[in-house]
């Protein structure tokens, strides 16, 4: 892997090595925990705490449920539900990225001080997001491909030749980046996974991930951790049971070059990724 370096803020994320993303979902309507860490503050704190003692290189907080068919959330709800967190982790040291699509959630959060990743599953494409994005001078940025929105996005997701669409939305949206002013280095790109596609679309994404790349030219990262592709491929219909497929699928994105790893299971991939480094490569003679 060629060693690069992701501009996230008050951090350059070095990506000689896989790194790990962990998930802080507060939402009380998640696919993946229920909303068990949505309960109250300290809840989420706690979780967020453990993810860093279990390996996170990143903590990825989100207060809207983008889940198929997930209810409407107000920007007003969004803010509550995240901003006491993002205030109190802002001393923790590390990097924070915010899992948000709307704009006036970016610019509260990024008046804090504290967010240095914007995760954003609609690709900037809110009014005001890009130009937002541009006045800031070192915030990191995840474009990701969705195709439709939350609530109808699985409904007969369709495309003629899934890998060169989704590579052609993804370089046009980091063109539109650059060309607003916000330097390459700061962007990495998201195939988004379960956002529009079926299990077909999925595995086709998953087996040409090094063609995306190369035809992107940025960093990916990816978010396969205990969606419905982990549930058909598996036959766990219990979101919490689909640990070991996640793992598995996080480890087949890095044998094919992506770089960041968003997950709910960071102990597992943490210590996947610990025997896959010190393994290397596959050596075939």
């Amino acid at each position: 892997m060629t060693t690069r370096i992701w501009q996230a803020g008050r951090f350059e994320i070095g990506l000689d090595k896989p790194k790990i993303m962990g998930i802080v979902n507060l939402t009380p309507d998640s696919f993946s925990d229920g909303g068990v860490y949505s309960q109250n503050t300290q809840t989420a704190l706690a979780h967020a705490e453990q993810l860093l003692k279990e390996g996170a290189d990143i903590l990825d907080i989100g207060g809207e449920s983008t889940r198929p068919g997930a209810d409407y959330v107000s920007p007003e709800e969004e803010w509550a539900r995240v901003e006491p967190v993002l205030a109190e982790v802002a001393g923790w040291g590390v990097p924070i990225s915010l899992d948000t699509r709307r704009t006036v959630i970016m610019e509260e959060a990024l008046a804090l001080g504290v967010v240095d990743i914007i995760n954003d599953v609609a690709a900037l494409t809110d009014e005001g997001a890009v130009e937002l994005l541009a006045r800031q001078s070192d915030t990191g940025i995840c474009l990701m491909h969705m195709q439709g929105l939350p609530e109808n996005m699985q409904i007969n997701p369709k495309y003629q030749d899934v890998v060169g669409e989704v590579a052609r939305y993804l370089k046009a949206r980091s063109a539109e980046c650059i060309a607003a002013g916000i330097a390459p280095q700061r962007i990495a790109l998201d195939p988004g996974f379960g956002f529009g596609k079926t299990l077909q679309h999925n595995i086709a994404l998953m087996r040409h991930l090094p063609e995306l790349m190369a035809e992107t030219g940025f960093p990916l990262l990816i978010g396969v951790s205990r969606k419905r592709m982990i549930g058909e491929l598996t036959g766990q219909a219990n979101a919490a049971e689909r640990v070991h497929g996640s793992v598995a699928a996080a480890l087949a994105s890095v044998a094919r070059g992506a770089q960041i790893m968003r997950v709910h299971d960071v102990k597992a991939t943490a210590d996947a990724l610990k025997v896959w480094n010190a393994l290397g490569p596959a050596d075939v003679r």
